[in-house]
């Protein structure tokens, strides 16, 4: 994914964004061995972006990861019943790290884990507004549905609305939201007269799932946190 250099250096915790511009007028970021411009952008996964001659690398100090969490798992590091938890899924990562915001245990997806308590308060306070899509399988009269869900709905003496509902297949669904409300999903579909039969997140901001196979993890990469950083 390219982005623009400042954000780069600055999600890799190299300057701020504002000190990056210094840094590129001054000649000392390249990429792929030619000198940066102001307004260039790049792709860390296939440009190498460099500061002084030093590869762009992730920020030391915390940890960044994605989890295709499977169904079945709680959102949390242990649990009193006894149930399976993402922490037992990321039990292999190079450091202690808690789930940024929630998925119930029968939904799926995108998970992001972290220990950067600034970074969590960012992606999960409402008043950033950061986007969540999610796939849905449903069972009922979707057509019928599709305006309840459209339009703003009131569950439980709360307002839930999406952002984006389309249509995808005859009983599939993406709704992106940003709310993030308990169980939000599922609440705005049962209003709507349809019931979840399959709830998968797959992207968070500006990073996506993409291919990474259910139950397993991988490091956010510096393009993934500069696109966290809008």
């Amino acid at each position: 994914m390219e982005e623009r250099l400042q954000k780069l250096l600055s999600a890799a915790g190299v300057c701020s964004r504002r000190r990056a511009e210094a840094y590129i007028q001054a000649g000392r970021v390249t990429v792929n061995g030619r000198q940066a411009q102001l307004g260039d952008k790049a792709d860390p996964a296939q440009d190498r972006v460099e500061v002084d001659g030093v590869l762009l690398s992730a920020p030391e100090g915390h940890i960044y990861i994605m989890l295709n969490k499977p169904r079945g798992y709680v959102t949390t590091l242990s649990d009193e019943k006894g149930r399976k938890t993402v922490a037992q899924l990321v039990s292999d990562a190079p450091g202690r790290v808690w789930p940024v915001g929630r998925l119930d245990m029968d939904s799926e997806g995108l998970l992001l884990l972290t220990d950067d308590g600034e970074m969590t308060h960012r992606l999960t306070h409402p008043s950033h507004e950061v986007e969540k899509e999610y796939r849905v399988w449903v069972a009922g009269d979707v057509d019928k549905a599709l305006p309840v869900l459209e339009a703003p709905v009131q569950s439980n003496g709360e307002r839930l609305t999406a952002d984006k509902v389309e249509r995808t297949g005859p009983n599939n669904l993406t709704i992106v939201i940003h709310q993030g409300k308990n169980r939000q999903i599922r609440r705005m579909c049962a209003a709507a007269g349809l019931e979840v039969k399959r709830l998968r997140r797959v992207r968070e901001g500006g990073v996506r799932l993409g291919e990474l196979k259910t139950g397993k993890w991988r490091s956010l990469t510096v393009a993934e946190l500069a696109a966290l950083q809008d």
